[in-house]
């Protein structure tokens, strides 16, 4: 269904050819605002008449709209022709065409912020036209969603400015009467502060000014009447219906962050809001279920437990001793007044009163007069303006009193009852639906992410909810497309059914038998566990299918179904329509289970084919049948059988096939239950950190430059190679020698950075009043920055006690995110393509390790393949590898010869133990000593303190002696037969006192390395349970330890309960990771003392490029789920550090890229070095855009719903693959790129099919999505567009960035010219790709690699016209090579596969 309504969307689009003049709105836009005149000669009215009478005529197509978004009238003509006499049209098509931008996507505030004058006067109108009445509905619901997105959007400093005032606390001024309002100013003495600032500034004020603020506090409320109005009425249209929807969307926006909420909430209290709507007819007509689940979000966020006066969260119990006050006040209230009839409501205790249908009853005596009287007591509002349609009568006097008093569920047990296992319910529930049929015309009840949250709970709360709405979509996509490709059909009644089709990940199953339902735990209901198992026929599979069956690990959840099949269109209209949504598509039932065990048919492990059955002629038998233990989800298990109880059927003995789902995206149950768990436990974020997560305060408050923990000395090891390097890394800073040095001196450097004054670290307000004068900027002083130095020890004599260093000649802004990360605190490094983050985020790592050797680092990324490059250039670092600990799958894929994963680390401490205690016996021969020393750690330590300290310590008393000779220190070295088999002499003959001590030292350093590792490895001589010891290296011995996101989120309640603590977090890619995934990393340890001993927080990724992959179109754009807290952060104006230098591409295709940052330049090496001076052989340009017609008639197909793709191109990209082979490109230099997954399959089936099994081309690197390949690179990159009609989703930039900046020396772009040439985001790049021809033009004549330079003139060029042209050419080409072959003159070399490619490249130079 998702995919239907996703493909609607999609094909709104408008098409290349209807924004070329098809459509009447492209042929008005080329006449005017696209034509010479550029829009000049366009008056108010030809916009009334020309654009928006016909929308109104078409009923205000979404095509239309999106033709008209297309053409850039927001951009060429409405906003450059706004003024003050702007008609009421002019605005609404402003704001309408804005709210296309947000549906689509698209940046909504640039244009208003690049002309910022006339916003104020706009936004003024929009706020006068939403609460006019003579205008319709249906257009102030446009007007309300742009206000609604305005308040999403307050990092716009334009959009702050118009939207701030309207929810003050001169809102105040409309509250019931001055008493109301005492009564909160008398608790928050701020709130009286403010309020008498508020009012202060209007008494100040001229008229003019007066009147504005008086506009500006009464508008809400006016807005809320109007409201009132619409929900009162008898009858409800369905524009009526749409705004109201609309309005409460809004409200939920204000009430969900806290600088909009403070005042606002107090106001909708004030007005009885919810009591008003719930007795509404439109909420209580069964058709409108969103306006309920709409009140039921805005209730949440009404009542959410939050201090509004200080933004602190409230407890549970601080919650609950709030609303015990709250009945103590009616209870004092009912006996004082009412106590002849309230008595024993006043007396009762508090959870006899709490419950809406027991406080109805107490209420039930009282007369209409007397209810009235009693919420005027306490307090509530009973008077409404008559333009309202409130009528207050007993219905609204008893609701609100029990809404007022009730005991609400706090959000905590609200997520604690929600089951994160689904069942064929929760798959299809109606909010489920409608989620999935979202198409961005109507709000959604569901939470969103926005730039700001209530309280660390309140964000959880909200991930918790769209991350299991996000998996539980998944499934049932999942679930549909099972029973979509096994064809369930019926056959004869009473026969099982016939499954005509096949899918891999499902499995004819049979009823599970239940084993045991064990006893509830204390407190509990339901069973601790159900066990149960099914049997599945595996006969019919193939090895690789049955393999993966096989292959179900323990806590991986399956699902039971019980399926028919689906109804039919004619069933339906039969007499079927009061089928559920799952009985339609065939699902009567769906439980979900864990796996316990996979066993064979005879009960025992399966072991893979080698464990197979033998005949009795020894060949395998294929196994039948596979049985399957399981755990039930216990909670719809106790449900089952209540029904059960009641005389229901029993699910489980219809249960009929069993689903698994792919590991990758089978995690969920994991990572909700770890989302639920923070929920639940109340762990803080650290404190440094809470307000600019949450997104309140100073943005750079958590920035080292503002911490009181400011590290003022720091040893930079190698960081910088030498003087001069140093003294450029910090321009505008002075750098000098500390006083004890005259003049430079080489690495190491220990910086002393001064402390501030106090005047340069405190922060100027950021509130100014409008016509203020900024302030003048006080003169800052040039800072000095202090260098000395010191002599690295010796560690020894052998190769290997040799530090690895640095080679990496960081630049200034590299330098600057070296410091930040190094200091505590936030920091967030911006790492444009090729700008070297990684090395960035690694040496920062190396130097947090060495300077802070009692402090442990997490290293987390978005995907496996990040995080082995990270941890591989971490590896070459002078990191002892006794201290890296890499989690998770995909170690494996690391290229080193070292296991880093538990089990590897633990078997690499057990290998160190053997050769350290070969060591500890080649000390005892060098001291003569016979015995068992060597046996254990703990002989080797007790021979460490009897043999070995002692004679250091004999060693340096002679040492320290100022009458020692040298020749006396070198014989009373104690050492010298252990050392006899160093590389070189310990002690040269004309070595001096000093350097004879410091290669002692250095001697003893080596051995006093051995002993201390061996006291590292004793525990694990001591444990016994590899589990054991793989917790105790976690926990203990590991100082860096990496992990991806998602394994993070998977196992965060078991590291975290053994004890893991960690004090500095780098995340690589961070990005493109969701706000959850990189908060569960912040909350990977338990809480010590009331805090986290987390100190560093390291953000390193590039907001320009790729955010978090989400699927579903509603979470994604509606609830803004694919928002990452790297791009929050620098939306709420966190300081970021630029990194500002690439040195992947060539010069050229940088600059296809690099105007999307802030000047992005160029490292030296991209100009010098001989591989970027080099042009590419055989191909005219370095880079180069092919224009690619219709191929045999037809461009893009879509056989289905988002499989896309285009023969020509893929033809063509093969084409120009197979050309590159046979002038001698490396296959491993190339890899082939597209943004749809229908296009790279269809390449890989060209590649297979003319590539794949020929020894002259062979495969490129990789074929794989743009998406896919964001964080990698190669030399060569072909990358095919495939839309020949629309630009489809590469309308967003960002996807594009990844796809230009993938290619260090050569870059080939296929696609369709007029597509993306047409389209306004991609215009920079492309206009500089079409300067270059957009036919392929080859150089002949040369072979790889070529002698020729890019700065020379192109020689001879051969321009190829099409696909048809290029592979005929490619044709003659493998011809003559194969001819060459034949003749014999490489038999050899070809037979025995060796040194084929050069020797054909030479051949085919012949022959060219």
């Amino acid at each position: 269904m998702s995919v239907r309504v996703a493909h609607l969307v999609d094909e709104w689009r408008p098409t290349v050819a209807e924004l070329q003049g098809d459509h009447h709105f492209a042929r008005l836009a080329l006449g005017s605002w696209l034509g010479d005149s550029k829009g000049s000669l366009v008056e108010d009215e030809f916009i009334k008449t020309k654009i928006w009478d016909t929308l109104v005529s078409e009923g205000f197509s979404y095509r239309s709209l999106l033709v008209l978004e297309n053409l850039r009238l927001l951009e060429s003509l409405l906003w450059p022709k706004f003024s003050e006499d702007s008609s009421d049209d002019h605005i609404l098509l402003i704001t309408i065409i804005s709210n296309v931008k947000s549906r689509e996507g698209l940046p909504v505030w640039d244009v208003f912020t690049a002309s910022p004058d006339p916003f104020p006067l706009f936004f003024r109108r929009v706020l006068s036209m939403v609460i006019d009445t003579s205008i319709s509905l249906k257009l102030r619901s446009h007007l309300l969603s742009f206000i609604a997105l305005a308040f999403q959007s307050l990092d716009s400093i334009v959009v702050r400015k118009e939207c701030a005032p309207l929810v003050s606390i001169s809102i105040w001024h409309n509250l019931q009467n001055d008493q109301a309002r005492e009564r909160l100013l008398v608790h928050a003495p701020q709130w009286r502060k403010n309020w008498r600032a508020s009012n202060k500034r209007y008494e100040a004020g001229d008229e003019e000014i007066k009147q504005r603020l008086r506009y500006e506090r009464s508008w809400l409320f006016a807005l809320i009447v109007n409201f009132l109005s619409q929900v009162s009425a008898e009858e409800s249209s369905d524009d009526s219906v749409r705004y109201c929807e609309t309005f409460i969307d809004l409200l939920v926006n204000l009430e969900s962050q806290l600088p909009t909420r403070r005042y606002v909430n107090v106001l909708l209290l004030d007005i009885n809001l919810l009591p008003i709507i719930r007795l509404s007819k439109l909420y209580n007509d069964e058709d409108n279920v969103l306006i309920r689940d709409l009140y039921t979000l805005l209730r949440h966020f009404i009542y959410f437990p939050v201090d509004e006066s200080t933004g602190a969260e409230l407890s549970q119990n601080e919650s609950y001793e709030k609303h015990c006050a709250v009945l103590a006040t009616l209870q004092r209230t009912a006996l004082k007044y009412f106590k002849e009839k309230l008595t024993i409501l006043a007396l009762s205790n508090y959870g006899a009163i709490n419950k809406r249908s027991e406080l109805e009853g107490h209420l039930a005596p009282l007369t209409d007069q007397e209810l009235l009287d009693l919420t005027g007591i306490l307090g509530f509002r009973a008077h409404y303006p008559e333009s309202s349609g409130i009528t207050v009568d007993r219905r609204l006097l008893m609701e609100l009193l029990l809404t007022h008093h009730e005991q609400r569920p706090s959000f905590q047990n609200s997520i604690q009852r929600l089951s994160i296992l689904p069942t064929e319910t929760s798959l299809f529930e109606p909010m489920m639906l409608r989620n999935e049929r979202y198409n961005g015309s109507t709000p959604l009840a569901i939470p969103k992410l926005n730039l700001q949250y209530l309280t660390t709970g309140d964000f959880l709360w909200r991930s918790f909810i769209l991350h299991r709405l996000e998996a539980f979509f998944g499934i049932r996509k999942d679930i549909e497309d099972v029973l979509k490709r096994l064809q369930v059909r019926f056959t004869a009644p009473g026969q099982p059914l016939r499954f005509d089709g096949f899918s891999k990940m499902a499995l004819e199953s049979s009823s599970p038998g239940i084993l045991e339902a064990a006893e509830p735990l204390v407190g509990e209901e339901v069973p601790a566990f159900v066990r149960a198992e099914i049997t599945v026929d595996i006969s019919s599979l193939n090895n690789g299918v049955r393999g993966e069956w096989d292959a179900l690990k323990p806590d991986d959840v399956i699902f039971l179904l019980h399926v028919t099949a689906p109804v039919t269109a004619e069933q339906r209209m039969n007499g079927s329509r009061g089928l559920s949504d799952a009985e339609a598509a065939g699902l009567k039932s769906l439980r979900a289970a864990e796996v316990v065990q996979v066993l064979e048919e005879n009960g025992r492990k399966v072991q893979g084919a080698r464990g197979d059955a033998l005949d009795e002629d020894g060949y395998r038998v294929k196994p039948r049948k596979r049985r399957i233990l399981i755990n039930l989800d216990p909670v719809a298990y106790k449900a089952d059988m209540d029904r059960v109880g009641q005389g229901k059927a029993n699910v489980y003995k219809s249960i009929n096939l069993v689903v698994r789902r792919k590991g990758r995206e089978n995690n969920f149950k994991q990572t909700l239950s770890s989302i639920r768990s923070l929920t639940l436990s109340d762990v803080p974020i650290t404190s440094w950190l809470q307000e600019v997560f949450l997104g309140y305060g100073n943005p750079a408050g958590a920035s080292y430059p503002h911490l009181p923990k400011k590290v003022h000395s720091l040893d930079f090891r190698d960081t910088f190679l030498e003087w001069n390097h140093l003294v450029q890394s910090f321009p505008g800073r002075v750098i000098e020698p500390r006083e004890e040095v005259d003049s430079s001196f080489p690495p190491p450097y220990v910086l002393d950075f001064p402390q501030p004054a106090e005047a340069e670290t405190s922060q100027p307000s950021r509130k100014r009043r409008r016509g203020q004068a900024d302030a003048p900027v006080a003169t800052k002083q040039v800072e000095k920055v202090q260098v000395s130095t010191y002599s690295p020890p010796n560690n020894g004599p052998y190769p290997t006690d040799a530090p690895k260093l640095n080679g990496i000649r960081f630049t200034p802004a590299q330098v600057q995110a070296i410091v930040s990360g190094t200091q505590p605190g936030l920091s967030v490094i911006v790492g444009p393509p090729g700008t070297g983050k990684t090395d960035v985020a690694v040496q920062i790592i190396n130097n947090l390790y060495h300077d802070f050797p009692h402090q442990r680092t997490l290293l987390v990324a978005h995907s496996n393949q990040a995080l082995n490059q990270l941890f591989q250039k971490i590896i070459a670092l002078d990191i002892d590898e006794r201290h890296l600990l890499r989690l998770g799958h995909g170690e494996e894929d690391l290229g080193s010869n070292e296991d880093y994963s538990k089990h590897g680390r633990v078997e690499s401490f057990l290998r160190n133990r053997s050769k350290f205690l070969r060591e500890v016996d080649r000390l005892a021969a060098n001291f003569g000593v016979h015995g068992a020393h060597g046996n254990s750690c703990e002989t080797a330590g007790y021979f460490n303190s009897v043999y070995v300290r002692p004679a250091w310590t004999q060693f340096t008393r002679i040492l320290e002696a100022e009458d020692a000779t040298i020749d006396e220190i070198k014989d009373a070295f104690p050492f010298y037969f252990y050392f006899s088999n160093a590389p070189q002499p310990l002690f040269p003959d004309n070595v001096t006192r000093e350097q004879a001590a410091t290669i002692a030292q250095g001697c003893y350093r080596h051995i006093s390395k051995i002993f201390a590792e061996l006291e590292d490895i004793r525990p694990f001589e001591l444990l016994r349970s590899q589990r054991d010891k793989s917790n105790y290296l976690l926990v203990k011995e590991a100082r860096i330890v990496a992990m991806t996101a998602t394994h993070a989120a998977i196992r965060r309640q078991e590291i975290a309960q053994l004890g893991f603590r960690y004090h500095n977090l780098v995340m690589e890619e961070a990005a493109q990771v969701t706000e959850i995934e990189t908060f569960i990393p912040l909350a990977l340890q338990n809480v010590k003392d009331g805090e986290l001993p987390l100190e560093r927080v390291i953000l390193c990724g590039d907001h320009q490029q790729n955010s978090p992959i989400i699927s579903n179109l509603a979470f994604r754009k509606f609830a803004n789920l694919e928002q990452s807290m790297f791009l929050r952060f620098v939306r709420l104006g966190v300081p970021v550090i630029n990194l500002d230098q690439q040195g992947r591409a060539r010069p050229s295709i940088a600059n296809l890229y690099n105007w999307r940052y802030q000047n992005l330049g160029n490292l030296p090496l991209v100009e010098s070095e001989p591989e970027f001076q080099t042009a590419n052989a055989g191909l005219a340009h370095d880079f180069q855009f092919i224009d690619v017609p219709d191929y045999k008639g037809v461009g893009e197909a879509e056989p289905t719903p988002h499989w896309i793709h285009n023969l020509g191109e893929a033809e063509y990209v093969v084409a120009l693959y197979q050309y590159m082979r046979l002038l001698g490109y490396p296959a491993a230099k190339i890899s082939i790129l597209t943004p749809y997954a229908g296009q790279r399959a269809l390449i890989t089936d060209v590649l297979n099919h003319r590539c794949a099994k020929n020894r002259i081309f062979g495969l490129p690197k990789i074929v794989v999505t743009v998406d896919r390949y964001q964080g990698e690179q190669n030399d060569y990159i072909l990358l095919s567009l495939t839309r020949s009609a629309k630009v489809g989703y590469l309308r967003d930039i960002r996807r594009m960035t990844v796809a230009l900046s993938r290619a260090r020396l050569g870059l080939y772009i296929f696609g369709r010219r007029a597509v993306f040439e047409a389209c306004f985001e991609l215009r920079e790049a492309f206009e500089r790709l079409l300067e270059r021809p957009d036919k392929l033009q080859l150089v002949t004549g040369e072979m790889f690699p070529t002698a020729r330079a890019v700065k020379d003139s192109i020689p001879e060029t051969v321009q190829m016209e099409g696909v048809e042209h290029l592979g005929a050419y490619v044709f003659e080409m493998t011809q003559a090579k194969v001819e060459a072959l034949k003749k014999g003159k490489v038999p050899a070399q070809i037979e025995n596969g060796t040194g084929t490619d050069e020797i054909m490249d030479d051949t085919l130079q012949e022959e060219l």
